[in-house]
């Protein structure tokens, strides 16, 4: 940990767990987060969960388990050249879905509009509930007991109101302060992995097409990029290169931009980045590019009306789901049942936002369907 910069965040700066531990042996203590993600029941299921497509109208698409590898990837190697620390933002990056529920932004939304009476719900503030509270591996407390500056990366957003309840980790939501560069850096890093590979897994399901993208200035700009330095290049191989070449052009912009902020506050130390404005961003040419990008997924891909209605069939599953065990917690799995008479509400949110894409499927089968063989 020598080559990090001083305001990079290292073992010796960090708040440490809230359950003092034993150092680790032969790793570092944001190593250990990792491995803990990695080791999770949580991060096994995003597997079979799903950003854009319902796991299983194909097995090409993006998980969030490929999502949430790539996302690591991309942040491991901009810390590298910032000299932020790797560790910490891979395991952000790892753990930053963990809470998401089946069927991707549509499962949320349905979830949310469900417990609405009860308090709301957002992946953001369950990602953190399954680290901080629902994994179950260890004897000595109830989660992963990950560090501070982990727990701090994975909530990127909170409302005054759950900031308050959130404890030490929710502080800097009142106070208007930024968190640490990692958690900075693995915010865009998940930004440019999933507009990409969105785009990639839009082209691949035939929804959008490179017609259409080609109005698109960063996309045609690479695009056209490619075939002057291939000519004869076709395919998947021109959608690859292109594609790219755009994470690399934002990955590079990313880091040149941040490297110009940093010089200009010039940080001592990671509690000077608090009181510091934001400082990994992307240039202003590249932001007003990246907006462009995703105003056209948001138009042509997410509003594809075969997109909604896989949304539809999803926010109905969920639902379904949310109202027959609101209706009967006995329709709950046991360990749910003794849950909910100590989280209420929250318990059966816990048990829909936990189930993979095919789990919901199969369980409002069992609720619902009646087979007759």
């Amino acid at each position: 940990m020598s080559d990090l910069a001083p305001y990079a965040v290292s073992p010796s700066n960090s708040r440490g767990r809230s359950i003092k531990e034993t150092a680790p042996s032969g790793r570092g203590e944001f190593q250990r987060d990792r491995d803990r993600v990695i080791h999770s029941t949580a991060f096994r299921r995003l597997e079979y969960k799903t950003q854009v497509f319902v796991n299983h109208e194909g097995d090409l698409f993006r998980t969030r388990l490929t999502h949430s590898l790539e996302v690591a990837q991309i942040g491991r190697s901009i810390a590298r050249n910032l000299q932020l620390n790797e560790d910490l933002v891979e395991a952000i990056a790892l753990a930053h879905d963990l809470g998401h529920t089946p069927f991707g932004h549509a499962g949320q939304d349905a979830l949310n509009h469900c417990m609405k009476e009860y308090g709301g719900f957002e992946h953001n503030l369950q990602s953190l509930r399954v680290v901080d509270v629902l994994e179950e591996r260890y004897g000595a407390f109830d989660g992963l007991n990950l560090c501070f500056e982990t727990r701090e990366g994975i909530l990127k957003h909170a409302s005054r109101k759950n900031a308050k309840r959130l404890g030490e980790v929710g502080v800097r939501f009142l106070n208007n302060q930024r968190p640490s560069l990692e958690a900075q850096l693995a915010n865009l890093a998940d930004e440019i992995a999933y507009n990409n590979h969105d785009v990639d897994d839009g082209l691949r399901s035939g929804l959008i097409a490179l017609v259409q993208l080609e109005q698109v200035e960063m996309f045609s700009r690479h695009l056209h990029q490619v075939k002057k330095d291939y000519p004869s290049i076709a395919g998947r191989r021109l959608i690859h290169e292109t594609i790219r070449g755009m994470i690399n052009t934002l990955a590079t912009d990313l880091t040149l931009q941040s490297k110009i902020n940093i010089e200009n506050v010039r940080p001592t130390c990671p509690a000077a980045v608090r009181s510091a404005p934001c400082l990994i961003e992307f240039s202003e040419k590249i932001k007003q590019e990246q907006q462009e990008l995703k105003s056209f997924l948001h138009e042509n891909l997410y509003r594809h009306f075969q997109v909604i209605r896989m949304s539809n069939k999803a926010q109905h599953t969920i639902k379904m789901l949310f109202n027959a065990f609101n209706s009967d917690i006995r329709l709950l799995p046991a360990a749910y049942q003794i849950k909910f008479s100590q989280y209420g509400h929250q318990a059966i949110a816990d048990y829909i936002a936990g189930m993979t894409d095919r789990f919901a499927i199969k369980e409002y089968q069992r609720l619902f369907v009646i087979n007759e063989s």
